[in-house]
C-alpha cells in the first residue's frame, strides 16, 4: 500500500471509536514513524482548562497502536497495547498537539515506541513509551 492509502485506511478504521471522539487524525507516515494530531479544546481539558493527561495518553496509544497496525503483518496478527508510561512536561490550553510514534524496538512479538507529543511550536508537551504485542490470529 502507498502512504496515502495507509493514511486513508487509518481514517476508515477509526470510525465510531475513541479516536473519532477525540478528533485524532493521522497525518504523516514515514518508513519507521507515524504522526497524528488532536485538537486541544474544552473536550479534552481537565477542570482547570489545560490538556488532560489522559487525553495525551489516549493520543499516544492511538498513534503507537496504529503504527504497529500499519507496519506489521495484521493479516495474520492483531496488535494490543500492553504497557504505557507518560511524562507530562508542559501544559497547553488550546491549539493542536502532534504525536509522533517512532520504533525503539520492532520485534516479531513485541514492539517498543517512543511517542513525542508536541504543540504547534514544536514544544515538548509529553513523552510516552508504549509497548505493543502482536498475537497470532486464530484459524477459523
Amino acid at each position: 500500500m502507498t502512504k496515502e492509502e495507509l493514511l486513508e485506511l487509518s481514517k476508515k478504521v477509526c470510525k465510531n471509536t475513541l479516536m473519532e471522539t477525540l478528533e485524532i487524525e493521522f497525518t504523516e507516515i514515514g518508513d519507521d514513524y507515524l504522526v497524528a494530531k488532536m485538537p486541544v479544546n474544552s473536550r479534552v481539558h481537565q477542570p482547570d482548562g489545560v490538556l488532560h493527561g489522559g487525553a495525551s495518553v489516549a493520543l499516544a496509544e492511538s498513534v503507537g497502536s496504529m503504527a504497529s497496525y500499519v507496519f506489521l503483518d495484521t493479516d495474520n496478527y492483531f496488535v494490543r497495547g500492553i504497557e504505557i508510561s507518560a511524562n507530562h512536561l508542559k501544559s497547553i490550553k488550546e491549539g493542536w498537539v502532534f504525536a509522533k510514534a517512532t520504533f525503539i524496538h520492532k520485534g516479531r512479538t513485541t514492539q517498543l515506541f517512543e511517542i513525542r507529543i508536541t504543540d504547534e511550536d514544536a514544544n515538548l508537551i509529553s513523552i510516552v513509551k508504549l509497548t505493543t504485542i502482536a498475537l497470532p490470529k486464530k484459524e477459523k
